[in-house]
């Protein structure tokens, strides 16, 4: 037989672990943080807000904000308030429903490690482990 990829094999049953679904453009701690604070802020949040809030410098956000624009997760407005510049962010419906698989796929890694750190624990003590 052949070595490399098996027909008729469903790559989730072979690693089942791998956690394909965690997106690696949201992923990104930095990225992580700006999703997680726009997707809680609806009206969107500006620059300066976001900067404090991801605790991140004005070139990181900078950098970060423009990956996510570009992959269609976040839009950028740019404005004038009281004659000085204002930009506003939020998160697209695209953005949003990304972020929210991303969420469902980590709560499966949650479930995964919860489950073996009970099933550890009861091995330790003789107690059957609980389902999660």
């Amino acid at each position: 037989m052949k070595k490399g990829k098996r027909r008729g094999t469903d790559k989730a049953a072979e690693a089942p672990f791998a956690y394909g679904g965690l997106d690696r453009l949201i992923h990104e701690h930095a990225r992580l943080s700006v999703l997680t604070s726009l997707i809680t802020h609806a009206q969107g949040l500006t620059f300066g807000e976001l900067k404090q809030l991801c605790a991140l410098t004005d070139g990181n956000l900078s950098r970060h904000l423009q990956v996510l624009e570009q992959a269609g997760l976040v839009t950028i407005f740019k404005g004038v308030e009281h004659n000085r510049p204002v930009t506003l962010c939020r998160i697209t419906a695209q953005g949003r429903k990304r972020y929210i698989d991303y969420l469902s796929v980590l709560e499966r890694v949650l479930t995964d490690a919860e489950t073996a750190v009970n099933g550890a624990s009861a091995a330790q003590t003789g107690d059957k482990p609980t389902p999660a």
